[in-house]
């Protein structure tokens, strides 16, 4: 069996994560809980170990896989001390503030282990899967539209961590709009070029409530990303335009089969898994029992954090982004506005 612990006993570990690992208690087992609330650990470990403080509970437990499910400007000391301790991480997005810190999080890990993979499941439910195993027998890539639509009000923002630079490392971009943007580049591959807007139109936050991109794809494709979180009617969309066929994907925090649609004969799912933690954990633990890098990990981990640092530094210089600009040099790659923050706000919250 597996050992894996849970850092941060809040809501996305209580309704998430402790969910995904009871759906493979069969080779995992959760064996501890930390979190500040001492209350809250207990609570969610429901007997098993509860710590206040990680680093006893790494120290103590030794487990094999640590779950993080803490605010993002913890991510990374968290996960280098859970490295450093010999154990497996599993992050929630965003891992990190910045390209800077995902780095330092690659330099911790072992030539063989272990590993630190991030939580984006929306890029592996059957769908997905499928559509990547087409590979080229729908044509070339020509066009994507990638939408994040949902809506976030005052309840959401009256935790104290969020909507801040300092602890979210940026908005809806790089909290929301990620997990599309990864589904995409799943799919399209690498980006060449962005230019975006971005701006902070209704809700009193320090960051970005709405963004806005076009995407030029190393292939020569095309997309167009939006990412809000003032949209009443909320959805997630994906729309891919092949030469031979079009493929979609509407859905709004998760999708089966029946969510997705095409306009191609190819196009017959096997099996069903939806896009779940469950399904994204169950990939990690099969790629543990082989000793090999999990999915979302290393480059494949970092490729859509690299996506959202362009996009950022486009809508703050106002000028295009080429991925090559992407690199230490670069004031985006340390802080997602760049320690500049010059975009656009409504004269309401002016």
């Amino acid at each position: 069996m597996i050992r894996a612990a849970i850092i941060g006993a809040g809501a996305i570990a209580a309704h998430s994560h402790v969910p995904a690992l009871r759906a493979h208690r069969d080779r995992v087992e959760l064996v501890a809980v930390a979190d500040v609330a001492g209350d809250r650990a207990k609570s969610l470990a429901d007997g098993v170990a509860a710590y206040t403080d990680p680093g006893d509970l790494l120290a103590a437990e030794r487990p094999d896989l640590v779950l993080i499910c803490t605010p993002p400007h913890l991510h990374v000391e968290q996960a280098i001390a859970a490295l450093g301790a010999g154990a497996w991480v599993w992050c929630e997005k965003p891992a990190t503030l910045s390209l800077a810190e995902y780095d330092r999080i690659q330099a911790a890990e072992g030539p063989g282990g272990p590993y630190l993979s991030v939580v984006y499941q929306q890029r592996f439910g059957s769908g997905a899967d499928h559509l990547r195993s087409l590979g080229g027998a729908l044509g070339r890539p020509l066009l994507a539209l990638c939408q994040t639509t949902w809506h976030r009000g005052a309840d959401y923002y009256a935790v104290p961590y969020r909507g801040k630079w300092a602890t979210e490392g940026g908005g809806t971009t790089v909290l929301h709009g990620v997990h599309q943007m990864d589904l995409m580049l799943s799919v399209f591959g690498d980006w060449a070029e962005i230019r975006a807007m971005a701006g902070r139109l209704d809700r009193p936050i320090e960051t970005e409530d709405v963004s806005m991109a076009m995407v030029r794809f190393e292939s020569g494709a095309m997309a167009s990303v939006v990412t809000s979180v003032l949209s009443p009617r909320e959805e997630s969309y994906l729309r891919f335009d092949f030469a031979e066929a079009t493929v979609e994907l509407r859905h709004l925090y998760g999708y089966r089969n029946a969510d997705w649609s095409s306009t191609s004969p190819l196009w017959n799912p096997p099996g069903d898994l939806p896009s779940s933690h469950a399904t994204q954990l169950g990939l990690l633990l099969d790629a543990y029992g082989r000793g090999e890098r999990p999915p979302a990990s290393g480059a494949d981990g970092r490729r859509a954090m690299e996506f959202v640092t362009g996009l950022y530094a486009s809508a703050f210089t106002g000028r295009p982004v080429r991925r090559d600009e992407i690199n230490p040099d670069s004031p985006f790659y340390h802080r997602l506005d760049g320690g500049i923050e010059t975009f656009f706000v409504a004269d309401a919250l002016s």
